[in-house]
């Protein structure tokens, strides 16, 4: 029996350790089988382990019931196993903190300051109730320990895309993948490749060794090779990686290997540990991400090559800053003006586009859209006033011109012009708020280095493909739109029916009554009918739609249509025929399916 201090609802925060314990102790000694259950969702590491496990042992031969939820990675897979001899366990991804929770009592443990615990003790039965309300919601959500620790240890991974901000999580990941990779596809600066000398330079070696034995595709490396890591980059090539350079990398580094994908913005100068990573194992993102590489791959210079040149002080490449945003503006108009094949222009913001259609300057659409030889490709960001423009546009241009808008999510400051593949102009603008672009332009930079256009060249048909896809999916979102739409307004006439006939069949005779009766249950079915496809393409969406298949007469069930189709039409002149089948015809499948489909063709 409580006593009448325990009765007493009460909520404190405790940091000393020794209270800690001593009020977790009391906890557990509270939880006894008269208690329908015991959930525990928390991290795998409890205070004071060996006590703890010892109690919650007591508590399994009480026939208490533990639960627990918790991340279950390859690190923790041997932590888990011993929890699931005590508790049923399960896995939820980036579950963190600790709730301990029984029927009458809450401890919550945070960290604070690093290694400094704090923790809320709670018998409140408002606030109990609730988390074991939020408890159950996770744990039918979460999955059996069993299943996911098969996962980990058979190499299954789950499809998942996420970003990473942590660091010591961002090093332990990519630990993790290069251990167990065959191949890896890189396209980053040399601040990398030193971050790897520093860090995995050991685990690189085993994917080479791989390699010379035949299993894998060894590691292939796209990045800017100069004087200053010219011998970081040897060191490299001696170990048995391949290299190439480019001179101008992608905005995002990317790497990919057998499973996973991974990207970043980060510089990683020094070889320091990048903030953020973008990771996936979904295969979309790593065979586009495969192809993107073998692109750039095709066009980039052998190393060696590369390094001979920087010794002998030979440098191809023509680059030419341009300082005058008036000497940029008329070398950019000349280029498209002057295209004999191809030309492709990206905008960096609506307004960089609204200010050149009024210059008429870089674009030059008069004379080189004339031109039905020239392809002309334009990509601009996402805006309303945009699209209205480019309408206009569609109708005064030429088929050889074509528009495309995406979506303004890469915050970038440059518009670039690329013509015949050949030349390309890198125009960075300065203050997008300004009406005329000589003020808003900045620093410009031109090549007609092959290794730069080409890199510039494979980022714009990138999102030039993705606008694509964007398209693909606003239709496709438009149609099930306009579907319950129009659905929803079918559904008005039979729902208005039922409800003035209901009302009016209660003041009429037996004859009048039976009249309007038969009519509401004609209207009932339709509303039925329209319901259940609404409910069939919801299914069909999820894929979870399951036909009953049974052997029936396609005959009789043609015949039950019509019949069905007959006593429904009320204008006499809709005329239903059908002739009878001389051979019975059977056929196994979901008797209530075929019946919708014949009913559907037949209105």
């Amino acid at each position: 029996m409580s006593s009448k201090s325990d009765s007493i609802e009460k909520t404190v925060v405790l940091q000393d350790i020794g209270n800690i314990t001593k009020s977790l102790l009391e906890f557990y000694a509270k939880v006894t089988n008269r208690y329908d259950c015991y959930g525990l969702a928390c991290e795998l590491t409890p205070l004071e382990p060996n006590i703890v496990n010892e109690t919650l042992l007591n508590l399994k031969n009480q026939d208490v019931r533990l639960r627990q939820i918790t991340d279950i990675t390859k690190h923790n897979i041997s932590s888990c196993k011993q929890v699931m001899k005590i508790a049923q366990l399960r896995h939820m991804d980036g579950v963190k903190g600790k709730i301990e929770l029984s029927d009458t009592e809450l401890i919550v443990t945070t960290t604070i300051k690093k290694e400094t615990l704090q923790v809320i003790h709670s018998n409140v039965k408002q606030l109990v109730e609730q988390q074991k309300s939020i408890f159950d919601i996770l744990w039918k959500k979460a999955v059996p320990a069993e299943q996911k620790i098969r996962e980990i240890e058979n190499g299954i991974e789950p499809p998942e895309t996420k970003v990473l901000e942590d660091p010591a999580e961002i090093f332990n990941h990519m630990k993790y993948v290069i251990e167990n990779a065959s191949k890896r596809l890189i396209c980053s600066p040399s601040g990398a490749m030193q971050k790897v000398y520093d860090n995995y330079f050991n685990l690189y070696k085993r994917i080479l060794d791989k390699h010379r034995r035949g299993e894998g595709e060894g590691i292939r490396w796209l990045t800017i090779i100069d004087k200053e890591n010219k011998d970081l980059v040897e060191v490299f090539i001696n170990a048995g990686v391949q290299v190439r350079h480019v001179r101008n990398l992608p905005p995002m580094n990317f790497v990919v290997d057998d499973k996973h994908f991974h990207a970043t913005v980060d510089k990683m100068e020094g070889g320091k540990i990048m903030q953020s990573l973008l990771t996936s194992n979904e295969s979309k993102y790593v065979n586009y991400y495969s192809s993107l590489f073998e692109e750039l791959w095709n066009k980039g210079m052998d190393a060696e090559l590369r390094m001979r040149d920087i010794e002998g002080g030979i440098d191809p490449a023509n680059i030419e800053v341009i300082q005058s945003s008036h000497e940029a503006l008329k070398r950019s108009s000349n280029l498209v003006k002057n295209a004999n094949l191809e030309a492709l222009l990206m905008f960096s913001t609506p307004n960089a586009f609204r200010r050149q259609l009024e210059s008429q300057n870089l674009l030059q659409f008069n004379e080189t859209a004339k031109k039905s030889f020239v392809k002309i490709k334009i990509l601009i960001p996402s805006d309303e006033q945009i699209k209205e423009t480019i309408a206009k546009l569609g109708v005064e241009y030429p088929k050889n011109v074509e528009f495309r808008i995406y979506e303004q999510g890469l915050n970038s400051r440059i518009t670039i012009v690329l013509v015949d593949r050949k030349e390309c102009m890198i125009i960075e603008v300065k203050d997008d708020t300004k009406e005329d672009s000589y003020t808003a332009v900045g620093l410009s930079v031109y090549s007609n280095s092959k290794s730069i256009v080409v890199s510039y060249v494979s980022i714009f048909e990138s999102l030039w493909r993705q606008t694509e896809l964007y398209e693909q999916l606003k239709i496709h979102d438009k149609m099930q739109k306009e579907f319950i739409n129009i659905t929803a307004h079918e559904l008005r006439t039979p729902v208005q029916s039922l409800l003035v006939l209901t009302e009016v069949i209660s003041k009429v005779k037996d004859v009048e009554e039976h009249k309007l009766l038969d009519s509401t249950i004609k209207s009932a079915k339709r509303l039925q009918r329209l319901s259940n496809d609404i409910l069939d393409v919801t299914r069909i969406e999820s894929k979870s739609l399951e036909l009953n298949k049974e052997q029936f007469k396609l005959n009789n069930v043609i015949l039950d249509v019509m019949i069905d189709l007959k006593s429904r039409i009320v204008n006499d002149k809709v005329e239903l025929s059908s002739y009878q089948s001389t051979q019975d015809i059977f056929v196994k499948a979901d008797k209530e399916r075929i019946t919708q489909v014949i009913s559907n063709l037949s209105i």
